[in-house]
């Protein structure tokens, strides 16, 4: 996966003081570069931005952490052009007509399966119709 010279201590940084929230990432980062390796990977002050021809995904770490959510956890995001209705969703928006933004919660290593990648390779093909 392409990314900058910077990105391993930017990284770093944006984890500072959340190591359990830094080996989540970094799991999903492993299983990305595997499954997705021609994306680009950016970070960013308030989550790690990934690309394909356009911004498809982002991995963050709670701001507005709802009260059933574990205490350490990443929050996976992705865009599609309907609603996925599935029990892992924890939040789903609709931004603009047909362009769905949906939010992942990950607290266990396990929770980075075949089915999310599948749902961050479809909004990877999504993103390239825009």
């Amino acid at each position: 996966m392409e990314h900058s010279a910077f990105y391993e201590g930017d990284v770093l940084a944006y984890f500072q003081g959340n190591p359990l929230e830094l080996a989540l990432y970094q799991a999903l980062y492993a299983r990305m570069d595997r499954e997705l390796p021609e994306s680009r990977v950016k970070v960013q002050k308030s989550q790690i931005s990934f690309y394909g021809r356009h911004l498809f995904a982002a991995a963050s770490l709670p701001v507005r952490r709802k009260k059933d959510w574990p205490e350490h956890c990443l929050l996976v995001t992705f865009g599609l052009s309907y609603r996925l209705e599935d029990p892992r969703i924890a939040v789903a928006v609709e931004p603009y007509p047909n362009r769905w933004t949906h939010h992942v919660v990950v607290s266990r290593e396990e929770e980075i399966d075949g089915q999310l990648l599948g749902w961050l390779r479809e909004a990877r093909d999504f993103a390239r119709c825009k």
